[in-house]
């Protein structure tokens, strides 16, 4: 019966950092560089100023998040140009969808986690990769981020499975962190040898 409880049925993927590389880090690095601004300095501000702007929670636009950060980091150009320097470093690894694809036909259900906008659908469209998944969750459309621990309490609740039987991979510590406090199992994703070594290992240990 306690291996039943345990056992992982459902895999949760972070978007960018993990199924795909980190476009937001590495877009707003570019543009910092382009302004004479640390990367750091700029990623912090951005990241608050989406949140903040309720754009990732679908409560604000995008032009409230830029306008915003423009005004925090004194950074200038036109939006259209700005949102490129993000989208298009956002590029899926192709072995990470091997993985899932691989997963689902072990008959796990697979679904992407993601604190995003509106930006993911447009990725979707220009990359086409939703059909990897069982489900989406991007706190776009939720209303809740991964800042909300309870956001991983109601996920657990959409999906119809006990907590400890999700597994949640994200390259935020902070994430990490939170998920565990809700009784997911996780790996942080630090690069691929690593994370594969992880999972090989989370699913042999839940095995029924």
């Amino acid at each position: 019966m306690n291996s039943i409880k345990h056992r992982i049925s459902v895999i949760l993927f972070d978007y960018g950092g993990v199924l795909a590389d980190e476009g937001f880090r590495n877009g707003l690095a570019t543009i910092a560089r382009r302004h004479g601004l640390q990367p750091e300095t700029l990623l912090n501000q951005a990241t608050d100023a989406i949140y903040q702007s309720g754009y990732v929670l679908g409560a604000g636009s995008e032009k409230a998040f830029w306008k915003l950060l423009k005004e925090r980091s004194g950074i200038e150009g036109d939006i259209s140009d700005l949102r490129n320097e993000i989208l298009q470093r956002f590029r899926l690894r192709p072995w990470m969808l091997d993985v899932v694809d691989e997963l689902r036909n072990d008959g796990y259900r697979t679904g992407i986690l993601s604190d995003q906008t509106d930006w993911l659908d447009e990725l979707e469209a220009r990359d086409h990769f939703f059909h990897h998944f069982d489900v989406i969750f991007n706190s776009y459309h939720l209303g809740m981020g991964k800042r909300d621990p309870e956001v991983f309490r109601r996920v657990a609740k959409e999906l119809g499975a006990p907590p400890e039987q999700i597994l949640f991979i994200d390259d935020a510590p902070g994430n990490i962190e939170r998920a565990q406090s809700q009784g997911l199992k996780t790996i942080l994703f630090v690069n691929r040898e690593r994370f594969e070594q992880a999972l090989k290992h989370k699913l042999s240990a839940a095995a029924p």
